[in-house]
């Protein structure tokens, strides 16, 4: 399963590397979550630089796009080039979006009839765009997914490796980067957001 990590400039860091470093936990021949973002090199909010590992045009391609969030979302939605390349399919594709993703998702028609989380910054911008928004972590409808507040992305990747590996390989991967001691707590919170959806 290839998955792009939607990183562009502006990006939050927990969106883009927690939800990375879990979704790549899983070690199955062809699986491989990859930072994919418009420009060789993007900046985080706090100023970490990290060169892309796919072109934004390998968002078309990836079996999952995982829209991830950041300061710039809003501008991101006017700049018609990066927009026009996110010709996404969610009859073919596994379409997630974290945070102010959404409002990415929104701008390109794929929460029309569907119902999206998202952060309480951006809540504002997703319901204007003529998207209800609700108030919980996490929410799929078919092959669309939208999670809300940073650490959702622990949710993200519970319900991406779910569906495409198994929920024992998704458990396993929480096991590994949950806090000692509290494995079973975050395990059990995460498949609660995530198991009515699978």
């Amino acid at each position: 399963m290839r998955i792009a990590v939607l990183t562009f400039d502006g990006f939050n860091e927990i969106d883009s590397f927690v939800a990375l470093a879990i979704l790549n936990r899983v070690k199955r021949p062809g699986w491989k979550a990859e930072i994919t973002a418009p420009s060789a090199v993007v900046t985080s909010m706090n100023g970490v630089r990290v060169e892309r590992q796919q072109p934004l045009g390998f968002a078309r391609e990836a079996d999952v796009v995982l829209v991830g969030s950041g300061r710039k979302t809003r501008e991101i939605v006017e700049d018609r080039a990066i927009m026009d390349e996110l010709r996404l399919d969610p009859a073919r594709q596994l379409i997630t979006a974290q945070c102010s993703g959404a409002l990415i998702l929104a701008r390109l028609g794929h929460l029309r009839d569907v119902p999206a989380c998202t952060d309480n910054m951006t809540k504002p911008w997703v319901v204007e765009s003529g998207v209800r928004v609700v108030d919980q972590p996490f929410i799929a409808a078919g092959n669309i997914a939208t999670a809300g507040g940073c650490l959702s992305c622990c949710y993200l990747a519970t319900f991406i490796i779910s569906r495409g590996a198994g929920r024992d390989e998704a458990a396993a991967a929480l096991a590994y980067v949950t806090p000692v001691g509290e494995q079973a707590d975050w395990e059990a919170r995460a498949f609660a957001a995530t198991d009515p959806y699978l």
